[in-house]
């Protein structure tokens, strides 16, 4: 059976609305999502950067994220075809492991927990596929990265690019 090693934020949590929400109403900021377009939010006001990944690191940050669009229908279905693997990288913010584990059983308690992978680097996870929105992650990982659109990434050219999980449901069946 194939592996998919799915990465969490940005691509079945939505983190980057929250993040953008609660950062207008701490420095009473407008920023959209369409500010976003090939940029981060640091770029955008770096003289706050610390603040912005601040918010990141608050351990209840990621308790309540919104999942995307279709991800639970769609990696349901494709579990019955080939062995999925959650892989985020938490290392970068390690306040987030307790919330993101407790997210992930409430929201995708159908998948194997002891599939879901906390790492930094991305390419120990030997899986064939890998989904993610950092291109960053595909650089050493040996199976076919797979870009998943996100404002930050859109001018990123160098992968396969899905805009939607029911591409991917397109794409794997």
């Amino acid at each position: 059976m194939e592996r998919i090693a799915v990465d969490m934020d940005d691509v079945i949590a939505d983190p980057l609305s929250k993040h953008i929400e609660v950062f207008n109403e701490r420095f009473n900021e407008d920023i959209s999502i369409q500010d976003l377009q090939g940029k981060y939010l640091t770029e955008i006001r770096p003289n706050l950067q610390v603040e912005i990944m601040n918010i990141l690191s608050e351990p209840n940050f990621f308790c309540d994220l919104e999942v995307m669009e279709d991800s639970q229908e769609v990696l349901k279905e494709l579990s019955q075809f080939y062995e999925i693997f959650i892989v985020t990288a938490a290392m970068e913010i390690p306040t987030s492991f307790t919330s993101k584990y407790k997210w992930l059983k409430g929201n995708f308690s159908f998948l194997n927990k002891n599939n879901f992978v906390f790492c930094g680097d991305k390419s120990i996870v030997n899986a064939d596929y890998l989904i993610d929105d950092n291109p960053k992650h595909f650089k050493r990982f040996k199976g076919k990265g797979i870009l998943f659109n996100s404002p930050y990434n859109s001018s990123e050219t160098g992968y396969y690019r899905v805009n939607s999980w029911k591409e991917i449901r397109n794409y794997f069946l």
